[in-house]
């Protein structure tokens, strides 16, 4: 039996149209992130080919992504991978997924807070001005978190308009930056005899971190029009648009920074840099402007993925009811938000105390979180061709798009553990490992003492599935 679904008031109807899914996904991915700090760490792997890397790690999850919306396409709710999970393996495997996909959308949503804290002092010591960066996470938080509580629609339509102008505005520099090179080839980032077979697994475990989050839409299942066209159709989009992404800004960044006095790998704002290059220095505050609200919306995206995966969980009876609930008027899971929002507070702000710079936060919670994705994704590859035999309508070609996705998942996995990375990294697969055995002892607990409370009382319980 499973367990037993909590009475509370629903969801926002048909709040978010497809642009908006699409634009939820894009902003959990978020583009600027990756072309403002992660290219350099990319190149510092893979060098002159850290394209190849992004276009790689893109192929790979689009067979993850076709798994997932093996799901997307036939079924509808709130729970993102969550509930897709309890379908095909059982509650307990689900409940594994949910916890994994919390942990996944805290770090992300940390590091959206520590991000906007970053820039916003970039553009702050433009000015000639200093703020301690726990103020610049509260105020990034409490603005995120008033729009995720307030509307949905609201914050779809934010976060569309904040990370759209950010990716037009990169783009445009970087056209800019093709020109200054007469749009001519780099020879060196297309001669096959330099190709880093050595590294480029490496290369592709940044890549697959970078493009986690394009599944956060599964979570709006409740509140989208037209869910099972709308949701597959964001899933797969905001995958091929941000690796495209990826490929172009990596490749224009590696080419224009050729010959400057400072390698790419060490250089901390490669945007601003950039803009340097092509003769336009005015744009680094634009630029910085535009890469501080991409983070923002990158917290409040975070705040609604996670806040619904919660909310349904609660419905579930694994948190408190209250998390089950929705605003009576909103119409928003409010307190499953606050309690993201106060976490994503509280951490950034523990570690900013006692002394660790926002860049270093930001740094180890998105490493961390990435391990929160790869958990959900694993077992919804497993799911996937179970759940479609169960209604009858497996094909061969189900099996082989799993075990395509399975083995190459196995190098994210295995990439992240092998070589064995400099302490700290090194201990955080164990710092995750341990918070999903505490988890999942939790799920089994409140699974068993559910079922319990349902034999004994049959008024309390419901039959209807996850």
């Amino acid at each position: 039996m499973s367990p037993p679904v909590t009475s509370s008031r629903p969801l926002k109807k048909d709040a978010l149209g497809p642009l908006e899914l699409l634009a939820q996904n894009i902003a959990v991915i978020s583009p600027t992130m990756t072309a403002a700090l992660i290219v350099p760490v990319m190149y510092s792997n893979t060098g002159n080919w850290s394209w190849l890397s992004y276009a790689l790690g893109t192929v790979m999850l689009v067979f993850v992504a076709l798994n997932l919306n093996q799901f997307a396409s036939r079924f509808a709710g709130s729970g993102s991978m969550y509930q897709y999970i309890c379908k095909a393996l059982g509650n307990t495997f689900g409940g594994i997924g949910g916890w994994s996909l919390i942990w996944a959308y805290l770090g992300i949503s940390i590091a959206g807070a520590t991000g906007f804290a970053v820039f916003a002092g970039t553009l702050l010591g433009m000015a000639g001005m200093t703020v301690p960066p726990v103020i610049l996470f509260a105020v990034c938080i409490a603005i995120s978190g008033f729009c995720a509580w307030k509307n949905v629609a609201l914050s779809a339509k934010v976060i569309l308009i904040l990370e759209g102008a950010s990716v037009a505005l990169i783009t445009f520099v970087c056209f800019v930056a093709l020109g200054s090179k007469g749009f001519a080839i780099d020879p060196t980032q297309v001669s096959v005899s330099s190709i880093p077979y050595s590294s480029l697994g490496l290369g592709v475990v940044v890549a697959i971190f970078s493009l986690v989050g394009f599944e956060s839409a599964t979570a709006f299942g409740d509140e989208a029009r037209n869910p099972l066209k709308a949701i597959p159709n964001a899933v797969i989009l905001s995958l091929i648009l941000s690796g495209l992404f990826f490929v172009f800004v990596t490749y224009v960044e590696v080419q224009i920074t050729h010959g400057y006095a400072t390698t790419l790998d060490q250089i901390a704002t490669p945007l601003n840099v950039m803009a340097q290059l092509v003769h336009m220095p005015y744009l680094a505050a634009p630029l910085s402007a535009c890469a501080m609200v991409s983070f923002f919306a990158l917290n409040l995206s975070c705040l609604n993925s996670g806040g619904r995966v919660i909310y349904i969980m609660g419905k579930q009876g694994l948190f408190h009811k209250s998390t089950a609930d929705s605003h009576h008027k909103n119409e928003t899971p409010h307190v499953a938000v606050l309690v993201m929002g106060t976490i994503s507070f509280l951490a950034p702000t523990y570690f900013s105390l006692i002394g660790m710079a926002p860049l270093d936060i930001f740094n180890d919670a998105g490493t961390m979180a990435a391990f929160g994705f790869l958990v959900p994704y694993i077992l919804i590859t497993i799911a996937a061709p179970i759940y479609v035999k169960s209604l009858g309508q497996t094909k061969p070609y189900h099996w082989g798009i799993a075990i395509a996705s399975l083995a190459l998942l196995i190098i994210p996995t295995v990439g992240s553990v092998y070589p064995v990375p400099p302490a700290p990294v090194k201990y955080y697969p164990y710092l995750f490992v341990a918070y999903l055995i505490i988890g999942g002892a939790w799920i089994m607990w409140q699974h068993r003492r559910l079922l319990i409370a349902s034999r004994g009382y049959p008024d309390l319980a419901s039959t209807q599935d996850v």
